[in-house]
This record gives structure tokens, sequence and C-alpha cells, in this order.
């Protein structure tokens, strides 16, 4: 059998493999389709299973409240009693997953504020479809159930010095799990506040500075004394351009510079007049967008469900008795405006001026795979600068974002990281010097660094960090800049974040040859296979295909990466199921062991085919090298070339990647940069030209001198005639 009959049979049953992989990937919950009234209904426990996530429970109210709940009931003499609440994540927060999109979670609370259930009803997580089974999330969960709502819950070790509760994560799924904490301990949170489990924060009141004065628009805006909230319309699944989906700009009256300047002077003292102590009154006006902040609420029930205020971990909602008229801002400057309110934080000491707030709108995202609304909500921060409060602001203790939490808790890891991927570069840089050392029979200098690369890359980075790059996350990004970019979603696995700078540097300097050919750990297996195989003795039984049949199967990549691409344009989740075609997650984020037959099956006969031919996989059907490659088209520095290079062969013979044409050339989008033609380029004895004109040398009597940069001799030095020379 051929090596063209090998390599077709090969495909046809990786794709067959494949194929009957994607047909047994069901879940339950992934992109499952909910009831439209699920995300509106009044009565939510018609549409989810209330019961399930609220043991005792046998009755449910409607929903109530701002963020929106459910209370449980259980009958006791003929008499409901509460049992607890139940609550679903999204009437509450739009936390993104890996996917950019929401784990609509089902989560129930008792009455003494411990979780009693967790269920999730829909997620697109695709690592949770095709690598990790949905049982790990639904074990997570579990681990909520009977904690303490107010407790400080984080996912990792627990750290009982600072009354910190860890919970076990998913391997590989941080990021999934790192948001379902922050969904959880949000909702959580945000109705024990309504139903009084947890007490609110009570704030040292402001003491302003009032220097009677009353500054224009742009003087407030430069300094902060009033915020604006801009939503484009992208960010809501609308499409790019035109006028944003709404900008509001809003302030606290409570500070006398700013009451004054929007007011007036008799506004803001009959306003001061009205407000009872420890009350305090915003304003907002809508400038640009058809969308109104008032939201359609306030007509059926008096409740404006557009708009929060929330400081700290307290939520601020208002009813229609909380509203007042604007008249008129006074301020000189103010924009045209279509929309305008003011509304009173009612409370004594839960609210402070003296410290940061944020004003959050509400509103719906439209799915733009599948046309469904989702909720979302989008926040600006608002403080006072330190010249308008007595004392200054006051110090705040701002916990950090999940992302640098994860940053600081592996910081030793990403430097050993870091200093990996700088010492290849290094290395790399400095190939010159490296391939004079060595010649077509003694490799080893170059190949010394290239091996200790790959033992890394398979050990250290695939199996250790699990940071193997895939094609899945070029997808996600690209989405994510079409339509939102959110740099704490790619923040948070600070190791494939690491990995795609220096991808992204290094293949617009050298091409994609430093990652594929030196630390992919995938591809770094497959080779590392492949010289083991020759070692061992079966060298014999290994392959290299015709050029020809090189030239044609190359291009399956390419396909695979624009199919890839283009289904993902209509159906993201597809795409990622589709991008299975890659056996990265089987090899090294969930192992083989763990998978159904037919990932391994794919995964294990892309290695064992590693033994019979080198790199089958990046050669012929990698949709992420597809994607490196074109960019490499601009690289900065090439591998050198001679002019005799496009008669001589003796290159193209040993280059495993087959990227040497028959004219000399290199197709640096399929060099991996083995090295193998550069020490040819530099080495006397095996380059033919150079070995030419080394003999010719000698027999004329001239030095050998040393081979200059571009591969030739040095220029011709006479050497004078004596005993022992011809």
């Amino acid at each position: 059998m051929n090596s063209r009959q090998v390599i077709t049979r090969w495909l046809r049953t990786a794709l067959w493999a494949l194929a009957i992989a994607a047909s047994l990937a069901v879940a339950d919950t992934y992109e499952a389709r909910l009831a439209p009234e699920v995300n509106s209904a009044p009565r939510l426990c018609d549409y989810v299973p209330c019961a399930e996530v609220l043991p005792g429970a046998e009755s449910f109210s409607e929903r109530k409240g701002a963020p929106r709940y459910v209370e449980g009931y259980r009958s006791e003499d003929g008499k409901p009693v509460l049992v607890g609440y139940v609550m679903l994540s999204t009437d509450i927060t739009d936390t993104p997953a890996y996917s950019g999109k929401p784990v609509i979670t089902l989560i129930g609370m008792g009455t003494d504020g411990r979780f009693t259930g967790v269920k999730v009803l829909k997620h697109s997580e695709p690592i949770l479809l095709l690598g990790i089974p949905e049982s790990a999330l639904v074990d997570f969960n579990a681990q909520y159930i009977g904690k303490y709502v107010g407790d400080d819950i984080e996912i990792g070790r627990s750290r009982p010095e600072k009354n910190i509760i860890g919970l076990d994560a998913i391997t590989g799924a941080t990021v999934t799990v790192v948001a379902q904490n922050q969904v959880m301990m949000t909702s959580g949170a945000a109705v024990a506040q309504q139903v009084g489990i947890l007490e609110p924060v009570i704030r040292p009141q402001a003491r302003f500075v009032d220097a009677g004065a009353s500054p224009d628009w742009a003087a407030l805006a430069a300094d902060g004394s009033i915020g604006r909230l801009t939503v484009e319309r992208s960010e809501v699944g609308l499409g790019r351009g035109g006028e944003p989906f709404i900008e509001l700009w809003f302030g606290d009256l409570n500070a006398p510079h700013v009451g004054r300047a929007v007011l007036g002077k008799g506004g803001y003292e009959s306003l001061m007049g009205r407000l009872k102590e420890g009350e305090h009154a915003i304003f907002v006006i809508r400038s640009r967008g058809d969308e109104s902040f008032k939201g359609s609420g306030f007509v059926r029930g008096g409740i404006y469900d557009r708009l929060q205020v929330r400081q700290g971990r307290d939520t601020f909602t208002f009813r229609d008795l909380d509203y007042l008229n604007v008249y008129g801002v006074a301020a000189a400057g103010a924009p045209a405006y279509s929309e305008s309110a003011i509304f009173i934080i009612r409370g004594k000491g839960v609210f402070s001026s003296a410290y940061p707030w944020k004003l959050v709108f509400l509103g719906n995202k439209v799915d733009r795979a599948t046309g469904a609304r989702t909720f979302a909500n989008f926040d600006s921060e608002y403080w006072l600068a330190d010249a308008y409060l007595k004392g200054g602001r006051p110090v705040v203790e701002t916990p950090d974002p999940t992302w640098l939490r994860i940053w600081k808790e592996r910081a030793l890891a990403i430097a050993a990281f870091t200093l990996l991927l700088v010492s290849v570069a290094a290395v790399y840089a400095s190939r010159d010097r490296l391939v004079r050392r060595s010649n077509h029979k003694n490799k080893w200098p170059v190949n010394s660094f290239k091996y200790i690369a790959w033992v890394l890359s398979i050990g250290f980075v695939g199996f250790g960090l699990l940071a193997q790059p895939s094609i899945t996350q070029v997808l996600t990004w690209f989405h994510s800049l079409l339509f939102q970019w959110q740099w704490e979603l790619f923040l948070t696995d600070p190791f494939i974040f690491i990995f795609w700078v220096f991808i992204i540097v290094t293949v617009f300097i050298w091409g994609r040859g430093l990652f594929c050919g030196w630390l992919c750990p995938f591809g770094s297996l497959s080779e590392l296979i492949y010289k083991i195989a020759r070692v061992v003795g079966l060298k014999r039984f290994q392959r290299v295909p015709s050029k020809a049949l090189h030239d044609k199967l190359k291009w399956i990549k390419y396909w695979v990466f624009f199919v890839l691409l283009a289904v993902s344009m209509f159906d993201l989740g597809l795409a990622e199921k589709l991008a299975e075609i890659e056996p990265f997650k089987t090899t090294f984020l969930v192992g083989m062991f763990n998978r159904t037959w037919p990932y391994t099956l794919f995964a294990a006969g892309l290695l064992g085919l590693s033994i019979l031919i080198e790199r089958p996989f990046c050669k012929y059907l990698c949709p992420l090298g597809a994607a490196l490659a074109m960019p490499t088209t601009f690289r900065w520095f090439g591998l050198k070339r001679k002019q005799e290079c496009d008669s001589c062969k003796a290159c193209a013979k040993s280059c495993g990647s087959l990227a040497i044409d028959s004219d000399g050339r290199i197709d640096q989008r399929e060099c991996l940069l083995c090295m193998d033609c550069m020490i040819y380029y530099y080495d006397d004895h095996g380059c033919p030209p150079l070995s030419k004109e080394r003999r010719r040398r000698s027999k004329d009597g001239l030095e050998l001198t040393p081979i200059g940069a571009n591969g030739y001799f040095i220029p011709i030095k006479p050497v004078p005639m004596g005993k022992g020379r011809s």
C-alpha cells in the first residue's frame, strides 16, 4: 500500500470516527430550549422545576421584588408557611461564562439564608458538551448546598485566616466555574438583602464642601461630578453603527455644586427641603437612543424596572413614589434630552454619597445566533472627587477582580510559563549561531534545545497547565471582536492569554513555525512519537508522502478552518462541536480514558499515525495551523536562501515539513522551523554549492575562510605556497 492510500484511508477513518462522536454528543442543558415565558411570566414556577431546588415547598408565589424572586410555601394545618426563596439567575445578573453567554441557573435558598438547591437550566459551554460531562457541573454546584449566602466563597483552597470558604474547581473549566460562583453569590445576596436575611451595611454619611459655585456641564463632566452610561447597539446584539442603544447622564443631587448646577439654586433648595434625613436624590437624563430607561414596569405596578443603583452589595430600586420630575437642566452646555427623572434613594444610613456607587441599566440582549432575548445589565461607576468631600474620599477596600485573583494565586506557574516562552524565543533568535555549530551529520546543538522545548511543552504546558491553544479560542475571539469584546473573559485563563499574546507576536515576526514546530503541546507530542519510533527501529515502516500528494492534502486544513469560521457565523455552538476535529481536548484537557470511545479512537489514531508519518495532523487537518498560516504571509523575517537554492535539492530532501518546492523556495506558511535547511545552509560539507566551493579553494591553495552571513565564503584571501601545498 503506497503513502497516498495510507493517508486517504486514515483520513476517511478519522472523519468517520469524528462523525460518530458528534452524533453521540448530547447534553441535557447545552443550548436547551426554554419556554419564552421563563424570562417574563409572573408565575415562574409554572415553567421551571422550582420544587427541585427548594425541597419541601408545595406552592410558589408569583415573581416579586426587584431584582425578582419567588417565595415557596408548604402547608401546615391548612395555612401556608414560608419555606424559602427561588431565583432565576438571569433575573439578577448576566455574568458571562467562557462562551460569552450566561449559565442560566435556578437557585433555591432557605429562610435561614442557606442554599438548598441549584439546577442549571441552560448553558452554552462547549467544554461541558464535548469534553467534561455535565455531571461535573452538577457536582460543582452541589458544593453550595448548605452554605450561607453571606459567607465569602471563592474558587480554590479555603483560607480560614481570612474566613474564605474554598470550592473545588472543575479541571479544564476554570472560567466557567468562576463565572458560576459569581452568579451564585450575586443572586443569593441580592435576594437575601431584599428579604432581610442579610442586614444592610450602614455607611458614614458624606460631608460636602460647598464653595457656592454652579459649574457648567463640561466642568461637571470633566471632574466626574456627573457620570455617563452609554450602551452601544452592538452590546445588545443589534449590530454596529448609528446612534447608541441608550446614553444616560446622571449625578448625585445632594452634592451642592451638582444640585445647583443641574436644578438651579431655587430648584436645588426646594428638593433638599423635601428630602427626609438620610435620603438621597439622583438625576438621570437620556440624551441619545430610543430606548426608555423607565421601562413599562412603572405603568403596570409602579416599579421602574430598567434602573438600579448599587453600592457594595446593596441594591436600590425605585417605585413611582420615589420619582420626581425634572423640569429643566440649568447647567450651561447641557445636552438636549428626551427623558428625565429624579429618583429618591430611601433608607437612613444605607446609601452614602461619600462612597462609590453604580448606576445600572437593565435591558434585553438579542442572541444573534438564535434570536432569543436574554437579560443583560450595564453599569457606570460614580464617585465624587476629593475636592467636594470634607476630609476627601474614605479608604475603600475593593476586592480584586476574579481574573486578577487567579493571576496572583498562580503567579509562580505564570512566571515559569513566561520564562519558557521567552527562552524559546531567545534560542530561536540566536539560530544563526546554533546552526553554525551543527552540521548535516551532527544536528544535536540545534536539536537539543528543540527536544527540551518539546518535552516541556508536552509535560508542563499540555498536561500540567492544560494550556493547549485551540481553534475554538480563535472563533470566540473573532465573535467577541465583532459583537462585544470582554477583556475579563480572556484574562480569566492566564496561561492561554499569555500563550496567545506570544503566538500573535511571534507569528508576525517569524511565522507560525515557532509555535507549531516548537511549543504546540500536541504537535510536540506527535513529533516526539515520530522521532522515538525512528530510534527504536521502526524507521523502515515510516513513509514520507510525495510532494505532489502533500501539496494536495495540505489544503484540507484550510478548508476545515473556513468551514468552522462560516458555521460559527450562524451557530457558534455547532462550530465548537465540529472543532472536535482537534484532538487537543481529548489528549490534554479531559484525557483519553475519560471520554467516549470515538473521541479516544480519533486522538489515538492520530498519535498512532504519527509513528509512520511525521506530524500528519499538523500538516493536513489542523484548523489552528491554517488560521496561523495566513498571517505568516506577512511575517517580518524568513529563512535565508542562496541563489543556488533554486536548483539544489539537498535542503528539500531533508525538510520534514515538505515546505520547500522544486524551485528551492520555502513556503513559510507550511514551514515548522525545524532548522534542518539552515544547518545545510551553512554546512560546507552538506550544502552542495558550499561543498563545491570548499573543494575548489582547497585545490587552488586558498585559505578556507569562514562562511559569511549570506552563506558564502568571505572574499578570497591568497595563501603563500610552501612545503606541503600544491
